[in-house]
């Protein structure tokens, strides 16, 4: 096989992939059910390189993952006691763009950012040391859930190595263009021909350590959020699932070694477990991969989430420049070029500031009833991340059942995620 298709896929999204595939003479690769464009390489892409190493593979959002932890509570001792918790949450948990706390500054992946194989990587230690444990926005959270067979509490959290990884990602595609690692690299169009280094070169090794260093700051990241939900709860964990899924690990394929690059792909060897989340209002499942002809044909992957349905824009409606009402709680906006006077404050001035200037085919207030009624908090969220944005998780396991098997089905009974649509290029 030179490409394998789970589900069904849009032209460009097959495209971009066979374009990544293309790259390197013999390489192989799969497109998992809940695959969709991504930049350069689409999102649920796995390609298999003998020779060669891909930053734009991997992507910017370098270790993003999800961990998974089952609490010694059960979700009766806790639903009481449910909203408190997820405004304490949303309170000790620094969620958005950019956001920094500083808490977990002494970590010790820290101190091995400021030593880093690649020197360029430890001008990056105060950003690191500022971010880790910060969560970011568009589709990275923090939720609980009961588990559907014995109705204990799960914590699942998604998200990555944060500015640390971006940064370190946006280096190395400047390096491929020949700047230096702080240059301003031209990112170029969503299908653009993916960038590889021979794993062999200079270029390659420097790369393949500083990916590394970020999948362990990301792994630490997602270790000191899930800590914090755990004191806030007054538990401790007996059961962990911890897994990348943006990442480029060294497997044996075929019999040889090979740089296997996932980018929105769990990986899902025989007996390895993986958390899978849905949507806000969905079940994230406990996978399993296990031993089969389908599993090797997947290069042992399997699918990172529900995958979009809709684009973020069509979801929410596009963002813009907009002319809001001064009056405090008054909804009106107006267009900039229009400019017409608020009909209820006349006499109000007209504040410039971003917002909504087109609807989104989703009614979010309509989202958050349906999720409130159904016991389900939640703090922060938008259109652009409501479930009619997304495919549904059993439709897309279903193309992958002969390599993996669930384990645990979880419901979600609490979401965290940031508080508005905002696009994050930390996420993956």
């Amino acid at each position: 096989m030179a490409v394998r298709i789970f589900g069904i896929h849009d032209e460009q999204t097959i495209r971009q992939l066979e374009t990544c595939v293309a790259a390197e003479e013999g390489a192989v690769g799969v497109l998992c059910a809940d695959g969709h464009l991504g930049y350069s390489m689409p999102i649920g892409g796995v390609v298999a390189y003998r020779d060669h190493i891909s930053p734009s593979g991997v992507g910017f959002d370098i270790g993003c993952g999800n961990l998974a932890v089952r609490t010694g509570l059960t979700h009766d001792q806790i639903e009481t006691d449910l909203p408190r918790v997820m405004d304490e949450i949303v309170e000790r948990i620094s969620f958005g763009v950019g956001r920094s706390d500083g808490r977990a500054a002494d970590h010790e992946v820290v101190d091995a950012i400021r030593t880093a194989e690649f020197a360029p990587q430890r001008e990056l230690t105060g950003l690191a040391a500022k971010q880790l444990g910060t969560v970011g926005a568009g589709n990275h959270y923090v939720d609980l859930f009961r588990d559907e067979d014995d109705d204990r509490v799960w914590i699942g959290v998604h998200f990555g190595s944060r500015g640390f990884g971006h940064k370190t990602a946006s280096g190395f595609l400047a390096l491929a263009q020949g700047l230096p690692f702080d240059g301003r690299a031209h990112e170029g169009e969503m299908m653009s021909a993916p960038v590889v280094f021979d794993a062999a070169s200079g270029l390659g090794e420097s790369y393949a350590a500083a990916m590394e260093l970020a999948g362990r700051y990301a792994y630490a990241g997602r270790e000191v959020v899930v800590g914090e939900v755990l004191a806030i709860l007054g538990t401790e964990a007996d059961v962990e699932v911890h897994n990348h899924h943006n990442y480029a690990w060294r497997e044996d394929v075929d019999g040889a070694p090979a740089w296997v690059v996932r980018k929105g792909a769990t990986p899902a060897f025989p007996g390895q477990r993986g958390f899978v989340g849905a949507t806000m209002g969905e079940p994230a499942v406990i996978l399993e991969g296990v031993e089969s002809p389908e599993a090797g044909t997947a290069l042992h992957s399997t699918v990172h989430g529900a995958g979009r349905a809709m684009s973020r824009t069509k979801a929410a409606g596009k963002l813009g420049t907009r002319l809001e009402c001064s009056d405090r709680d008054c909804p009106y906006w107006t267009t900039r070029k229009e400019r017409a006077p608020c009909p209820d404050h006349p006499q109000a001035r007209l504040l410039k500031r971003r917002g909504r200037v087109s609807a989104g085919a989703i009614d979010f207030p309509t989202v958050r009833a349906e999720l409130a009624a159904r016991g389900i908090e939640l703090r922060g969220g938008a259109a652009d991340e409501a479930p009619a944005a997304y495919k549904r998780l059993e439709d897309v396991l279903a193309h992958h059942a002969g390599s993996v098997r669930v384990l645990h089905r979880l419901h979600p009974i609490g979401v965290a995620m940031a508080p508005a649509e905002t696009f994050d290029p930390y996420k993956d």
